[in-house]
């Protein structure tokens, strides 16, 4: 990705990283994110009809044998399901940082002078990664924590 000396747009910043600091551009649901763009362009490069020549070309490498199951994934991967938790598309179940979030006028946890809270609604597993994102987010704010959360791994 090319350097762009500008700071993305505030709307930009507000699609792709959620209140709680997840970078949604990263997901494999995103509607807008890259593995969607990248799946729906490896489908297409693959066309409808490559299940036939996989099966054919199954003797010269038997990974072609699993192409039905790889084809499915792919399909899903494509579809991209989720809007993001600012439209209502939160995947995460009961979270309650968006509510807390669009009560305090706040865009991102980090940036919340109450940051960090002592319940941020958020599933066990994902308390930890909430509190060091809202700390990058409060030290560098969203456009730098947007840079750096598209060079890392989405899933650690």
């Amino acid at each position: 990705m090319p350097f762009n000396p500008l700071p993305p747009p505030r709307s930009e910043l507000l699609q792709l990283i959620a209140p709680c600091g997840l970078y949604c551009g990263g997901c494999l649901a995103f509607s807008g994110g890259a593995i969607r763009s990248h799946a729906r362009a490896l489908r297409d490069l693959l066309g409808p009809n490559f299940s036939a020549y996989a099966e054919r070309m199954t003797g010269m490498n038997p990974a072609l044998a699993h192409y039905g199951d790889f084809a499915n994934l792919l399909e899903f991967l494509s579809l991209g399901s989720c809007n993001g938790c600012r439209n209502g598309g939160c995947l995460l179940g009961n979270c309650g940082v968006r509510e807390c979030a669009l009560k305090r006028e706040q865009d991102f946890c980090g940036l919340c002078p109450d940051f960090p809270c002592g319940n941020p609604g958020l599933p066990e597993g994902l308390v930890e990664r909430w509190r060091k994102n809202g700390m990058i987010l409060r030290e560098r704010g969203p456009a730098a924590y947007l840079e750096l959360a598209r060079l890392r791994p989405r899933y650690p």
